[in-house]
């Protein structure tokens, strides 16, 4: 009888593991969200000018370590039908490359080309407004430790876990959350064509402010409904 009711017991568990096993067992790869990263929002033509910085820093250190002369001439070429953007992004890296001592020639010639194009992307999906960022990460992270020196989390601790969370909900509040719209920039230096320094970075943009950064031929030939969210 003992034995009985042990090899039942064992067709039981049997029986569960093997539901057990199924329930976690996909068709499909299963979705999960990537690290956790952080993305500028460009919200006024001052960041414009912040974004035009930092492609003139980098492009002037690849070219230094392409083995590229100083003295090198360059030439910033204006896009066809230029946007709003593309015409005060063409004055803020001509400017930017002068005051750093780069020779930038009105008129191409012998000189290397810098080019930039810019893709406007359009998310249909919903935007999740607050992702917990540095703060609260750090803020977790002294409390684990806090955790393995003592045997029970300190309340002081978790009201300043809380406390991140609220600077981090604040800091996405300020920058008005993720948007719809991304803009994807990409500057190009060639020479006889020959890629040789290039950048491509992503920024949010408001929803509103995408006519900024249309050209007018795309402008005036599609019908784009602009939401403000």
């Amino acid at each position: 009888m003992k034995f009985s009711k042990s090899v039942s017991l064992a067709v039981i568990a049997g029986a569960v593991a093997t539901l057990a096993g199924c329930a976690y067992r996909s068709p499909i790869p299963l979705a999960e969200n990537f690290e956790l990263t952080v993305q500028p929002k460009v919200r006024s033509a001052g960041h414009w000018e912040l974004v035009s910085n930092d492609v003139v820093a980098q492009t002037l250190s690849t070219l230094d370590k392409a083995g590229m002369p100083s003295g090198t001439q360059l030439h910033v070429a204006l896009p066809p039908n230029p946007s709003a953007f593309d015409l005060a992004f063409r004055d803020f890296l001509i400017t930017k490359l002068v005051q750093n001592g780069a020779p930038v020639l009105q008129d191409p010639g012998q000189t290397l080309n810098v080019t930039y194009n810019t893709q406007l992307v359009r998310h249909n999906s919903a935007r999740p407004h607050f992702i917990p960022g540095q703060f609260t990460m750090i803020a977790a992270g002294l409390m684990a430790a806090y955790g393995l020196r003592h045997e029970h989390l300190d309340a002081q601790l978790l009201a300043t876990l809380g406390l991140a969370s609220l600077a981090d909900y604040g800091a996405s509040i300020n920058s008005g959350g993720p948007t719809n719209t991304e803009l994807i920039l990409t500057t190009t230096v060639t020479r006889g064509g020959q890629y040789v320094a290039r950048k491509t970075d992503v920024y949010y943009l408001e929803n509103a402010d995408t006519p900024l950064f249309l050209r007018p031929s795309y402008y005036k030939n599609v019908n784009m409904k602009v939401v403000s969210q």
